[in-house]
């Protein structure tokens, strides 16, 4: 993995977590860091989701696929995350 690896993977996160951050009702007190690591972490959930329904291959960040599921993973970790700060 390469930095240029690295700065696409951070920009994707950033991307995806704010597209969820937009979509979720309410209000998400987190800045641009935790924003980053939403993405990231909701793409892992998402292509793990992934993994589990289909046995396809991964075309890579312009596979409009990954792309939703990196967003469904998103909005699930972002879901879950505020049930718990509410608790």
């Amino acid at each position: 993995m390469g930095i240029f690896d690295l700065i696409g993977w951070c920009i994707f996160g950033l991307i995806i977590g704010a597209i969820a951050r937009f979509i979720m009702p309410g209000v998400q007190a987190m800045g641009w860091g935790m924003t980053l690591i939403l993405g990231v972490v909701g793409s892992f959930v998402g292509g793990a989701l992934s993994s589990l329904i289909s046995s396809g291959g991964s075309a890579g960040l312009v596979n409009p696929a990954g792309w939703i599921m990196s967003l469904i993973g998103a909005l699930i970790v972002l879901f879950v995350a505020g049930k718990m700060k509410k608790s």
